[in-house]
């Protein structure tokens, strides 16, 4: 008696100029480019209290820590939860 398996499963892709490209692909790329956008708009100085000492520093710096931090944590978190299950 043979059982009927679904079709294993394949990420959502679209074709894009005749190349088929995944979703989650497209989607990295669009919010990489608005983040960098984002942080070249942002040209001011802030002040930051770190921890003990205050720091001036240009706002552009401030973010790209905070996203390269995000980046880190995001990779180490993903990385984690897809060795163990």
């Amino acid at each position: 008696m043979a059982q009927n398996t679904p079709p294993p499963h394949r990420p959502s892709t679209v074709t894009v100029k005749g190349r088929e490209m995944r979703l989650r692909t497209i989607g990295v790329a669009v919010l990489s480019v608005l983040a960098v956008w984002f942080i070249a708009v942002n040209t001011g100085s802030v002040s930051i209290t770190l921890w003990v000492a205050d720091v001036t520093l240009p706002l552009w710096v401030v973010l790209a820590v905070t996203l390269a931090t995000g980046l880190a944590i995001g990779f180490f978190l993903g990385r984690r939860s897809r060795v163990k299950g």
